[in-house]
């Protein structure tokens, strides 16, 4: 009896080692297939293809995008892997190079820890937020609608610690590097928190008679972006604009009316200069209220520290500088001189 009681547990043992050996070996085949079988690419082309995921999407449709790029053989061996791995809901927005004929392991991999394509985006100084708006949907595909809407949000602006009705202003110009895909939010952050950084609450404006806030120190800055070309002019610009301020004088800024026109800068006519709107400084009195474009770190800084220089008045050379004078006399006596060039100039275009 004992005899036969242990000849059984011994072919127990054995079917029981038997079923856990085909046990593992099935698990083993599953992990790889669903794993750690490279796919088969179906494409064109062995380079590396290019996949975009916008923030939010579904896993779904990130699986239909793989297949479709004939990255992934089964849609079906995808989502158990995703699933298994608990990386379904980790996978990271933005532009991927992704390899043909890897596993669903190694891709998920690469998606779910972001080794995306940055896009190198630089924003010029004194650029207008509709400007950078059309940029950034061109680069990294952004709703160019969405973006002018935030930046039209007082409360959004408030919630960024800025103190004015809109964002435009506080755009700060800089190369970026940004994903594709990303929220409209993070970009218009990244860009604010910029301008915090390089103009910052401590800087205050250094002429105690005018004590311009910092909103109207921005103002003056677009002013002063929009109107120079050479870096050392800023603060003379700064010192000019202020005098005028003091005096009770028309800032007549011809950026501000560049700034009311649909079309885009051009030459000014003089119909241009009787443009109603608060925004022209030929007819009212004072800083417009508000931006006119998104001025850089050298401006913002002139705007805070002017010159002491008397100048009330400047005539362009031609050459991208001014000349500056504090009598209206020598103020006519430089546009003279300035006609002259100009006249010189059609001339030699004429002959060409």
């Amino acid at each position: 009896m004992m005899e036969v009681r242990a000849k059984r547990n011994k072919k127990w043992r054995r079917n029981l080692l038997l079923i856990l050996t085909i046990l593992l070996v099935w698990i083993a085949l599953a992990i790889y297939w669903i794993f750690l079988k490279p796919n088969q690419f179906t494409g064109t082309t062995n380079s590396a293809v290019e996949i975009k995921i916008k923030s939010g999407v579904e896993f779904n449709e990130v699986a239909d995008q793989l297949h479709q790029k004939g990255l992934i053989d089964s849609r079906l061996l995808f989502g158990l892997a995703a699933k298994i791995s608990r990386t379904a809901n980790q996978i990271k927005a933005g532009k991927y190079q992704v390899a043909t004929n890897l596993s669903n392991w190694e891709i998920l991999n690469q998606l779910t820890r972001g080794k995306v394509h940055l896009e190198r985006i630089t924003i010029p100084e004194g650029r207008t937020y509709e400007y950078i708006a059309s940029l950034l949907q061109k680069q990294i595909e952004i709703d160019s609608a969405r973006f002018a809407a935030l930046v039209h949000d007082s409360s959004f602006a408030h919630e960024l610690g800025i103190k004015a009705p809109t964002l435009n202003g506080y755009l700060f110009p800089d190369t970026y590097f940004f994903t594709w895909g990303m929220r409209t939010e993070q970009c218009i952050r990244a860009m604010v928190q910029q301008f915090n950084t390089n103009f910052p609450d401590t800087i205050q404006d250094q002429d105690p008679e005018l004590g311009l806030t910092r909103h109207e120190l921005v103002i003056l800055a677009s002013l002063i972006e929009g109107e120079v070309q050479i870096d050392s002019e800023r603060t003379l610009v700064s010192a000019l604009y202020r005098n005028r301020l003091k005096r009770g004088m028309l800032l007549q800024s011809c950026p501000t009316v560049q700034y009311l026109l649909p079309e885009g800068p051009r030459r000014l006519l003089n119909k241009d200069l009787e443009i109603d709107s608060p925004y022209n400084t030929y007819i009212y009195p004072g800083l417009p209220p508000g931006p006119i474009n998104n001025p850089g770190k050298k401006s913002l800084l002139a705007a805070a520290y002017p010159e002491e220089v008397p100048y009330l008045y400047m005539v362009a050379r031609g050459d991208g500088g001014h000349t500056f004078s504090s009598s209206h006399s020598g103020h006519l006596s430089a546009k003279r001189k300035f006609d002259v060039y100009r006249r010189q100039v059609n001339r030699e275009k004429r002959r060409k």
